[in-house]
């Protein structure tokens, strides 16, 4: 059995579109981020990053403790490796999904989760801000839809190279981009969709999120420091 420390991010909805595929059996344990449940003693011990998501692997495959992982790109390696799905055997393919899934993790997903918060939650407008991850989510949609001009999916056959990009662009809207300037990138999206495992993993928890963001609330999702 797999735990999964989890909130409907698209961090965390990597993992959940993972284990659908997968078809194994996992838990969720819920992290309710706009309280600061990630903050937790026990939830440190496992994610000391304290964000979303986490797994406990209570079966690894060397037989021993149970693992521990945090952070969505360790965790997608890490499950796909171990049950030999969405990943390869091939040397040089695996260096087509590896970095495509550290382009992700690097770059799409910093910047459009900027994009997100000063153009929907910073507690004011800031142009330059806004300006700025709007059009770098335009430069990296750019870099995805030329990629998928030839192919169905991003590193070949599907693999979690797609399942790290897919529920980010799914937000395309609100990182204010168009995406009748990129068929290609659409017509992957739509694909993807199309896929029941891929749909199931994306809305799991769906219901339990709020666009509501109050002071309080604000205060434990943003600006946090060491202390």
């Amino acid at each position: 059995m797999i735990d999964l420390y989890y909130w409907p991010t698209p961090n965390g909805k990597k993992i959940s579109i993972l284990l659908e595929e997968l078809g194994v059996p996992y838990q969720t344990q819920w992290v309710d981020m706009s309280k600061g449940e990630q903050f937790k003693a026990e939830f440190l011990i496992i994610s000391p990053n304290n964000r979303i998501p986490a797994i406990v692997d209570h079966a690894p495959a060397d037989g021993g403790a149970p693992v521990s992982i945090f952070e969505s790109g360790a965790i997608l390696l890490y499950l796909a490796q171990k049950y030999g799905r969405f990943y390869s055997n091939d040397l040089r393919q695996q260096q087509e999904i590896n970095q495509w899934l550290f382009w992700q993790m690097g770059g799409l997903g910093p910047m459009a989760g900027q994009a997100h918060h000063f153009r929907h939650y910073a507690p004011e407008q800031v142009p330059y801000g806004i300006e700025r991850y709007t059009n770098e989510c335009n430069r990296l949609y750019g870099v995805l839809n030329h990629r998928l001009a030839d192919r169905e999916f991003i590193a070949g056959d599907y693999s979690i190279a797609d399942m790290a990009s897919w529920p980010w662009v799914l937000l395309y809207q609100r990182q204010g981009q168009d995406l009748a300037q990129f068929p290609h990138l659409k017509h992957w999206l739509d694909t993807i969709q199309a896929r029941t495992a891929a749909a199931k993993g994306e809305r799991l928890g769906d219901e339990r999120r709020t666009s509501i963001i109050n002071e309080e609330s604000r205060k434990v999702l943003f600006n946090q420091t060491a202390r």
